[in-house]
């Protein structure tokens, strides 16, 4: 992986620039390059190092982080599965990968419990893992048990073939039936652990949504994504005035409850790369979600 440098405003710290283009963490990048996986102009560089216009960064190899990824038995709600892929419907309040310092009770975890094989084109730590949704987002995602597999669907996620439809509980009532937010998304520069609408260092971010049901103080919407971005409903919803209710990120602070975010993953629609057959599956919302929305249905 190679930049470039030729925009003045990227004449920055080599560690502070990396964050932005990897969308990792400062210790991360620091490691990387305390590891010597970073040069600049063919030169090992140190973490304060200012980049100059003409500057050649290269990104060489992959982070050496010890891991203890272990199997654990888990129940988990198995929608569909054959010799390869899963699909999987999350509950709400589950991590779906180990990340470091934290290598246990994972949605991994339980999958190298499952599952004989699992691909390898995400490394040891996210076996599998074709997409992810965030620990307190339930609903559907995909498993890929053999590399092939795995190119397949995450070329059909590259080309929006793949569909996620979710159903959301937010803020306020939405006048209009149906909207696309089209806003690029990117690290937010006031705050590392969230996403944001930005110009800078962002990725195309577009999201689809239709109103179901409207209630005095809230909407319930249908969402559905033509991009992936990280939070992407969660910083679009929000970005418009209407967060997500219960999302303890985005949301209004001090007015959230244990169950998290109410967002739930209720569609998912592929070709199955071996078969080539359209498949679809679908989900209910989680018990706890249908309680608050009878709530705001009462108000």
């Amino acid at each position: 992986m190679k930049y470039k440098l030729e925009n003045e405003n990227d004449l920055i710290r080599i560690d502070k620039f990396l964050i932005d283009k990897l969308d990792l963490s400062r210790s991360k990048v620091q490691e990387m390059i305390k590891q010597d996986l970073v040069f600049v102009n063919n030169k090992k560089v140190k973490n304060s190092y200012i980049l100059r216009i003409n500057d050649e960064v290269e990104v060489v190899g992959e982070l050496k982080i010890e891991t203890d990824v272990l199997p654990e038995k888990m129940d988990l709600d198995v929608v569909y599965e054959d010799d390869y892929l899963m699909v999987i419907n999350k509950p709400s309040g589950l991590v779906v990968h180990p990340a470091a310092g934290h290598f246990s009770g994972t949605l991994v975890n339980g999958l190298l419990a499952h599952a004989k094989n699992l691909s390898s084109n995400n490394g040891e730590v996210r076996p599998g893992i074709v997409h992810r949704i965030d620990k307190d987002t339930s609903g559907l995602l995909v498993v890929a048990k053999d590399d092939k597999t795995h190119e397949a669907l995450s070329r059909q996620l590259k080309d929006k073939t793949l569909s996620r439809i979710y159903v959301a509980l937010v803020k306020g009532r939405i006048n209009h039936d149906t909207g696309t937010i089209d806003a690029p998304i990117g690290r937010d520069p006031y705050d590392r652990k969230k996403m944001c609408v930005t110009d800078e260092n962002s990725k195309e971010a577009i999201t689809h949504f239709k109103v179901l049901e409207r209630y005095k103080n809230a909407s319930l919407i249908e969402c559905k994504l033509e991009t992936g971005r990280t939070h992407q409903i969660r910083v679009h919803m929000n970005y418009i005035n209407h967060p997500i209710i219960n999302d303890p990120v985005y949301g209004p602070k001090g007015k959230t409850t244990p169950f998290g975010q109410m967002l739930h993953a209720k569609e998912i629609g592929f070709i199955h790369p071996v078969t080539k057959e359209y498949m679809n599956f679908k989900c209910d919302v989680p018990e706890e979600f249908n309680k608050i929305v009878e709530k705001y249905k009462e108000e």
